[in-house]
């Protein structure tokens, strides 16, 4: 007599490592706030953390970033061609770098992520995450929409996913806060570029004041104040007084009242410090979306109606020839 029996066999599957790797964007040899605040939402997957740092100025930076909090290695790759960011130069290295065994790829939602982040997700076929705000868990993110009207919860499903971090939205992390993590040269590219793009020159703005994306206190101009000699004769002897950063609206920069680099909004800078000053900004969406996260929100115009109201924390209605001497007078 055969008896049939069914064998069941259990066979244990252990999770997928996750490591997530970091582009560390550094200006002058030193590591900017956006890529530290990356590094802190990348801890909040709590797995191990790589830096990545290009160009000439490696090793210097490298040691810097070795010290940061939630670091647990500093790759370098050696070379001139990344020196400026570019890219079509930094695509294929990072498309060699991830596919050496990273399952998550973040960079700062900066001039240099925006740009460099489709082109990676196209080298892998990727769908990137853009402007991420808030980490869910590893495949799970919140992200604006709708000017900042509307914040999706979106989940990647790729095997690698990769995301750019608005720096606005968390606590930059620490450097110098644990032990030095290993460095080593990352000498796997092999990817060719086919790079047509060449650097040229670059022009930079220099300022004894705060950098505007990461200041904690920010005195913003709009279309209010007029003209570029009003601009400056009242917001920087206020912004001296209170150490800010000096901002614009788009229509105050169209309007030739300031450098570009200074204005914020959808299409400018994103920012969320302590203390925000909206000085003759009338509170047009595309500028609201970029400041509206800020801790304390004051605005200051002559518009009693004038939307900026709706979003401010203390509002004053007066003219600002009058309102902004005085108030820099009693400071």
């Amino acid at each position: 007599m055969l008896r049939s029996s069914v064998v069941k066999r259990f066979f244990s599957r252990s999770a997928p490592r996750l490591d997530t790797l970091i582009l560390i964007e550094a200006a002058g040899g030193k590591i900017s706030p956006a890529s530290l605040s990356t590094i802190s939402a990348a801890s909040k997957i709590g797995q191990p953390i790589t830096a990545l740092v290009a160009g000439t100025q490696g090793a210097q930076v490298a040691e810097d970033a070795a010290g940061i909090g939630g670091v647990s290695k500093v790759l370098v790759a050696k070379d001139s061609k990344y020196d400026h960011y570019l890219a079509e130069e930094l695509a294929p290295l990072i498309k060699d770098v991830v596919g050496s065994g990273y399952s998550h790829l973040f960079v700062a939602a900066s001039a240099v992520g925006k740009s460099l982040l489709p082109r990676v997700g196209a080298l892998l076929d990727v769908q990137p995450v853009s402007d991420v705000i808030s980490v869910e868990s590893e495949n799970t993110f919140k992200r604006p929409i709708y000017a900042g009207n509307a914040i999706a919860t979106v989940k990647a499903l790729d095997s690698t996913i990769l995301a750019s971090i608005r720096a606005s939205a968390f606590t930059p992390a620490v450097m110098g806060s644990s032990t030095a993590a290993p460095v080593e040269e990352f000498t796997g590219a092999t990817t060719e570029s086919g790079n047509r793009t060449q650097f040229v020159s670059e022009e930079l703005v220099t300022s004894e004041r705060p950098e505007l994306a990461a200041a904690t206190r920010v005195i913003a101009g709009g279309r209010g104040l007029k003209d570029k000699e009003t601009f400056n004769k009242l917001l920087e002897p206020l912004a001296s007084k209170l150490n800010a950063a000096v901002g614009a609206s788009r229509a105050a920069v169209d309007a030739g009242f300031c450098d570009n680099s200074l204005q914020v909004g959808q299409t400018g800078k994103i920012v969320a410090p302590e203390l925000y000053i909206a000085v003759g900004i009338s509170g047009a969406i595309q500028h609201l979306a970029g400041m509206k996260d800020s801790k304390t929100i004051v605005a200051i115009n002559k518009d009693p109606d004038a939307a900026i109201f709706n979003v401010a924390d203390i509002g004053l209605v007066g003219d600002l020839n009058e309102v902004i001497p005085e108030l820099t007078s009693k400071l």
